[in-house]
């Protein structure tokens, strides 16, 4: 049983071998054809393997998948479906039963983009136009391969390249600058390509063009913001507003505050009953402009040629030889008020005032003067007489314009409807001007902050104090929230007028606008160190009114916007951001970096020759440095342990946000080593043998020795130290024979050997011989053994020799086969 206990144990050694070693670039005896693929997305292609040398077995391995072994053949070709985007392929080969090598294929896969460009303007101004073009690529593979060229009219002016090595499809955007000055048209196209031509595939190229022209607000042409038309009653009369401005402005036409038109710049009046003021506003998306038409109805048949500033002097008061001084007074009412009348003629008998108030009585000439110390009748038509010596004492008169003004007692704003505004619909505001005359001289300003935006004039013929207001439309814009609007009441009283122009303004009225929420300043992905960010502080702002609710959401999951994120939070959150008006979303892609730190025991046990940097790795991000340090002193991690190396190790770990360590304690297990090797011995007949057999190892090797049966009943074994002896009491010729040394710990097994030979023995004893026989029918075994442990070891089966069988048999218990026990 002896010689099978030492079969087993030499099984064991050689097993613990592994065969599986990989081939160089320069000896791989596979080739492919072709040795590199670049296919679309979604295509199928066809790859063959070639190998040069005699084998047992090729494959294709794709993706996690094996397919059949083929033994017979030198020449195997594989389809392989470009479905996926980190799709792999590797044609394999089996030397021998311990030897594999493999040829991978280059596969690049793409997807030509889709390519959508977009114009945002940027700041315009009557000459010039600054745009921001953007080129939006949608799903682009591989984008490193990425070209995106710029073309103003046809001349290339910007070229992006982009250095992301992500295999699956992106999305990536360029954006351009452009000025385009007052009446000028610029083409931009905007081209992409996957630049695939150092393998030799020529892409088509992808692009858009974009027709590019200078934008500003309306203009009004010619530029009059107030015209006059004069119209006879029941008649029909065509208003004109032109403006120029691009994009061309659409036109709204208003009266009294209500929408008339909102189809051309021209408005038809089929009937005009009275006189009126009608606004015509141009606008687009840049701004709007506002004219003014007053309309002054009079009868049919006395039409002027034009709008008369005073009445028309009769042609008495033509030829009347008075003279008024001065011939117009603008009066602030209850102010006093005077104007001088003198004639040139020789003839004057006498003069006079005739008034309701400050008249006087007949006078001589040449001069007489109205005068009243406060003007308050609004009725006041003061009129100059003179009577001239003729044979029918003709009488001629002349009357001053009196212009009474009173300011207003209030100007005040107030929303026709209450609430906000809402952006993007009307929103009316009223000026209400109470108890102003003359209101025909009156001209109601509106201002948005400092910035006039709209005037209207009125065409009332009272002379008496009237309540008047005016309306304002406001399309309502976000940028508009927090404005404050004014309007301004000011009477226009002429040259002969004050010389500040009175007026009178309203308090401010704010302006709220309700608009739907937009994000601000995010950004697509941003770097932060562990706990020291939360959602709600990431530079990510909103706007909306009402205060829009945001809320953040990770693998579709609400999360707490206030909990600082740990080294578990990297990745895409989403923020939700709405209020009553809408709702928008934002991603960013969140890295969440943090100090090195180990999670490593303190001892590890490492077989010699076997390297020790997956053992104990750091955590960190970014990945940490790792230092080695022995005794105080900086070592080099070895790639490949020896026995010298057992000891106490601190490892140091460094990233850019700090400094972890770890001390551990490594133990290097090596196979035992005998200090000597196979040797001969002779013996003398009767003679007293001992043999000595010692090994090293770690952990330290129990010792056995292996001898013939027949020479066991004057041999003992025993141990001593790290020795075990056997010792022959009165040596036979039975004692001769191979004696086998056995050291074995948990790494391993090793073996010596000692052929005791009698003294004087002509020829060879059947003891050795047998001996001989035994260990060449071992060593056979254990070849065969070997080799079909390395075909076991592929699919986990190995074989394990008790210390001891409880029958004292020493036989190895090896593994079945499924369904069988040994």
């Amino acid at each position: 049983m002896l010689p099978l206990r030492m079969l087993g144990i030499g099984l064991l050694t050689f097993s613990l071998c592994d065969a599986d070693t990989a081939c160089s670039e320069k000896h791989n005896p596979l080739s492919l054809d072709p040795p590199e693929i670049i296919g679309e997305y979604g295509t199928e292609v066809l790859v063959n393997c070639t190998s040069t040398v005699l084998h047992d077995g090729m494959y294709w391995r794709v993706r996690n998948e094996s397919f059949v072994i083929e033994v017979q053949e030198n020449f195997i070709g594989r389809s392989v479906l470009l479905s996926d985007w980190n799709v792999t392929a590797e044609c394999k080969i089996k030397l021998n039963e311990s030897h594999e090598c493999s040829k991978e294929l280059e596969i690049t896969t793409y997807n030509n983009p889709e390519v959508l460009s977009s114009i945002k303007l940027v700041h315009a101004t009557p000459k010039e136009t600054q745009y921001e073009l953007k080129c939006d690529t949608i799903n682009v593979a591989p984008v490193q391969n990425l070209t995106v060229k710029w073309y103003k009219n046809d001349k290339l002016i910007k070229t992006n390249f982009f250095n992301d090595t992500t295999k699956t499809p992106v999305n990536e955007s360029s954006v351009l600058p452009v000025t385009v000055s007052r009446g000028e048209e610029v083409q931009i196209r905007c081209e992409a390509q996957l630049n695939l031509v150092p393998h030799g595939l020529q892409l088509p190229v992808v692009f858009q063009t974009l027709n590019v022209l200078a934008q500003y607000p309306p203009e009004l042409n010619p530029k009059k913001d107030i015209d006059y038309i004069v119209a006879s009653q029941d008649g029909e009369i065509t208003l004109e507003c032109k403006a120029e401005g691009n994009p061309p402005p659409v036109f709204r036409w208003t009266y009294n505050g209500m929408t008339m038109s909102e189809s051309s710049n021209t408005l038809n009046v089929t009937r005009v009953d009275a006189s009126a003021t009608y606004t015509c506003t141009a606008s687009n998306y840049l701004g709007k402009t506002t004219k003014q038409i007053f309309v002054r109805v009079i009868q049919r048949e006395a039409v002027p040629a034009a709008l008369p500033t005073a009445e028309a002097a009769t042609p008495e008061a033509e030829d009347c030889p008075l003279t008024l001084t001065p011939s117009e007074i603008v009066v602030r009412f209850g102010d006093p008020a005077s104007v001088n009348c003198s004639t040139s003629a020789t003839n004057a008998v006498g003069m006079g005032w005739e008034s309701s108030v400050g008249g006087t009585g007949f006078v001589p000439p040449p001069v007489v003067t109205w005068m009243v110390a406060k003007l308050e009748d609004w009725t006041a038509v003061p009129s100059c007489f003179v009577t001239l010596n003729t044979t029918d004492d003709k009488q001629c008169s002349k009357s001053p314009t009196v212009i009474l003004y009173k300011t207003p007692d209030t100007v005040s704003i107030s929303a026709v409807h209450p609430g906000p505004m809402v952006e993007g619909t009307d929103f009316h505001l009223k000026c209400d001007v109470n108890n102003v005359a003359p209101v025909q001289n009156l001209k109601v300003k509106w201002y948005r902050d400092n910035e006039t935006v709209s005037e209207q004039m009125f065409l009332h013929t009272n002379t008496t104090p009237q309540n008047v207001f005016s309306t304002l439309i406001i399309t309502a814009k976000r940028d508009y929230n927090g404005s404050l609007y004014r309007c301004e009441a000011a009477l226009h009283l002429g040259p002969n007028g004050p010389e500040f122009i009175p007026t009178e303004t309203s308090e401010p009225y704010t302006a709220i606008v309700h608009y739907k929420p937009f994000i601000k300043d995010c950004p697509s992905s941003y770097t932060a160190v562990e706990h020291k960010l939360s959602m709600d502080t990431l530079p990510c702002s909103s706007e909306g009114n009402p205060p829009p609710i945001v809320q953040w959401y990770h693998q579709g999951k609400l999360i707490n916007s206030s909990e600082p994120l740990t080294r578990f939070g990297t990745g895409k959150y989403t923020a939700a951001v709405g209020n009553s008006l809408g709702s928008i979303s934002t991603s960013v892609e969140i890295t969440v970096e943090y100090e090195p730190s180990f999670n490593c025991m303190d001892h590890y046990e490492i077989e010699m020759n076997v390297g020790f940097q997956t053992k104990c790795e750091p955590e960190g991000n970014p990945a940490p440095s790792l230092t080695w340090f022995k005794d105080g002193t900086r070592v080099d991690s070895p790639l490949r342990w020896t026995k010298h190396d057992s000891g106490k190790y601190l490892l140091k770990a460094t990233n850019k946000h700090g400094t972890a360590e770890h001390t551990v304690h490594l133990d290097v297990l090596y196979a035992p080593q005998f200090g000597e090797g196979n040797s001969n011995k002779e013996m003398s007949l009767g003679e007293n043998v001992t043999l000595a057999c010692s090994a090293e190892g770690n952990p330290t090797p129990s010792i056995h020795w292996i001898w013939n049966l027949s020479s066991a009943a004057n041999l003992k074994e025993t141990t001593m130290g790290r020795q075990t002896i056997i010792t022959i009491t009165r040596a036979t010729s039975t004692n001769a024979g191979v004696y086998i040394c056995v050291a074995t710990n948990k790494v391993g097994t090793m073996t010596r050997s000692v052929t005791l030979v009698m003294k004087g023995s002509s020829a060879t004893p059947m003891a050795v011989i047998w001996g001989l026989i035994i260990v060449l029918i071992i060593l056979t075994i254990l070849i065969a053994m070997v080799l079909l442990h390395n075909r076991q070891k592929k699919h986990g089966q190995y074989s394990f020799v008790p210390a001891n069988t409880k029958d004292g048999s020493n036989v190895p218990m090896t593994t079945m086969s499924e369904g069988g026990t040994a």
